[in-house]
This record gives structure tokens, C-alpha cells and sequence, in this order.
């Protein structure tokens, strides 16, 4: 069940990642991490912290509860 979440998870910050048209270098300094961090977000186990996450959301104007699978848009 968790491996399931986390994969639509990563599935929905992908999405809106490529959608969001900026590069994962752009992305990466809005927030304050480095490229391949970015890169294992969408790709491993790896998972942002919670305030990174916040950032994300803020930077990119994307709803939390959407990228975490709480609801359907």
C-alpha cells in the first residue's frame, strides 16, 4: 500500500514538474537543492523533506493535497 502511494506520488510531482515548462536546474535553486535531488524526487524512494515539499508547492503554485494523492485535482 505505502510502495503504491509513493509511486502516484512521484507520478503527480512528474506531471506537474514537466508541466510547469521550467528546467530541473530552475526548479532546483527556486527551491534550494541541487538538480539530482530534484531528479531523485521523481525517480527513487527519495521523497522531499516537508519544508522543501512547501517550497515546491509555493514555487510551482501546486496544490499539496493533490500531489499527495488526497484528492483527484
Amino acid at each position: 500500500m505505502q510502495e503504491a502511494m509513493e509511486e502516484a506520488i512521484k507520478a503527480r510531482l512528474r506531471e506537474e514538474l514537466k508541466a510547469s515548462g521550467l528546467t530541473t536546474v530552475e526548479i532546483a535553486r527556486r527551491i534550494g537543492v541541487s538538480p539530482e535531488m530534484v531528479t531523485q524526487y521523481t525517480t527513487t524512494k527519495k521523497l522531499p523533506r516537508l519544508d522543501t515539499f512547501a517550497r515546491l508547492c509555493k514555487e510551482l503554485d501546486l496544490s499539496a493535497e493533490y500531489i499527495l494523492c488526497l484528492r483527484d485535482s
